[in-house]
């Protein structure tokens, strides 16, 4: 069912980038696509009331119609919206945000990475570490920083498929394992 799920969400996805790049919108397709996946991600309640069988699919549409040109004002994400939910596809906007935003860095030629330090970076720091990482890589990195204490100090960062482990925790493992063996 998860490979089903991928392909639905890529197909919906590609169609929505298409129509997006054909009218010269996609990123603000993009930027409402993933504010309509959170809101529906994030709300329970929202969720709830859309699968619930005691609403009516009319009280359901009056839901949503309210409720999206809030995040997604354009008429083609409204109307996308309301695709997915006639279909039964709503389950799948998150999944459908993701593929987009991939298919959008390729277009922008960028690439999204994680930054994970034991505790917040200065925006000079993070603002170096992004420089390297787009050195490497021949691609603008937007980089999302998160917080780990186990990490002890340093950083890991994550790129597509390239990992730069520098955290103090594995320095000290890898010194750990060249003292006992």
């Amino acid at each position: 069912m998860a490979a089903l799920g991928g392909s639905i969400s890529k197909r919906y996805a590609r169609a929505l980038f298409s129509l997006g790049v054909d009218r010269n919108k996609f990123e603000q397709f993009g930027t409402e696509l993933t504010a309509l996946a959170d809101l529906y991600h994030g709300s329970t309640e929202l969720r709830d009331a859309l699968d619930n069988p005691v609403f009516k699919n009319s009280e359901k549409h009056a839901i949503l119609q309210s409720l999206v040109p809030r995040v997604a004002p354009s008429t083609e994400l409204r109307s996308f919206a309301l695709l997915l939910f006639e279909r039964g596809r709503l389950a799948f906007l998150p999944h459908i945000a993701r593929e987009f935003r991939k298919l959008s860095d390729e277009k922008l030629g960028q690439v999204r990475g994680k930054l994970t330090s034991a505790a917040p970076l200065d925006p000079a720091a993070l603002a170096r570490i992004q420089k390297a990482l787009e050195g490497r890589l021949g691609k603008k990195v937007i980089l999302e920083a998160h917080i780990d204490p186990e990490l002890l100090g340093g950083v890991v960062t994550q790129v597509e498929d390239l990992v730069l482990d520098g955290s103090l925790r594995t320095r000290l493992e890898a010194l750990s394992n060249r003292i006992l063996n």
